[in-house]
């Protein structure tokens, strides 16, 4: 008896700990995320190199299909690099969300990376003082 009770405290401590720890929780997805990018860019970059020697063995390249996929593998690619910014700096604690989309971005961002919206607050001219 003593030993299920054990059991039944661990795991309230543990479920407990979880929810005090959403910013570990959001760390491991972006990890997970980070993982399946870098294989979808991975098998992006493979597909795109096998499509280009399969059309130039057969003397039909076509630019356009090549161009597509190619703009499929950048966008994976800048996925991939804004997810890992992000996990970097989560290190230092330093990160926001763009106010059009919600997308995350890390400090120092100037563009959103989903929607490509400014994320610096825009400031008319007269509002800056004269030194």
């Amino acid at each position: 008896m003593p030993r299920l009770l054990a059991r039944r405290r661990h795991r309230r401590d543990a479920a407990a700990h979880a929810a005090d720890a959403p910013g570990e929780q959001r760390i491991v997805d972006l990890q997970r995320r980070r993982e399946a990018l870098t294989a979808r860019a991975a098998e992006l970059q493979w597909d795109l190199g096998g499509l280009v020697y399969e059309m130039v063995i057969r003397n039909r390249v076509r630019v356009d299909v090549l161009v597509r996929r190619a703009a499929v593998l950048q966008d994976a690619d800048a996925e991939l690099g804004e997810v890992q910014r992000i996990l970097r700096s989560e290190q230092t604690g330093a990160t926001g969300a763009c106010g059009v989309c919600a997308a995350p971005h890390s400090s120092g961002a100037v563009y959103c990376w989903q929607c490509g919206s400014s994320l610096l607050p825009q400031i008319r001219g007269d509002e800056i003082a004269a030194p």
